[in-house]
């Protein structure tokens, strides 16, 4: 194996552990921006306002399960979308 291989399987190392660190960042920050609007809807002032609409959480829910495979399978989606541009002929 030639010393650039082996670079660029350590930097790519590098690269999704800091992947996984930017995406728990953003998860995170998501989670603690939504967690008093939950808090809030849990107790609610005006006692006619109601319940979080369930809509509102199918849609959260979707989400966050597209931002959790995306984050599985954006390795092979790059692997994919780089050998189909390397067969392109200029």
């Amino acid at each position: 194996m030639t010393s650039s291989k082996a670079n660029r399987r350590g930097n790519g190392t590098r690269t999704a552990g800091r992947r996984w660190k930017a995406a728990l960042a953003v998860v995170a920050g998501w989670w603690f921006r939504l967690v008093p609007h939950f808090q809030a809807a849990a107790q609610p002032r005006d006692p006619e306002r109601g319940d979080v609409p369930g809509w509102v959480m199918i849609t959260l829910m979707s989400a966050i399960l597209v931002a959790g495979l995306l984050l599985l399978v954006q390795p092979a989606l790059e692997r994919l979308f780089e050998s189909a541009i390397e067969q392109v002929q200029p």
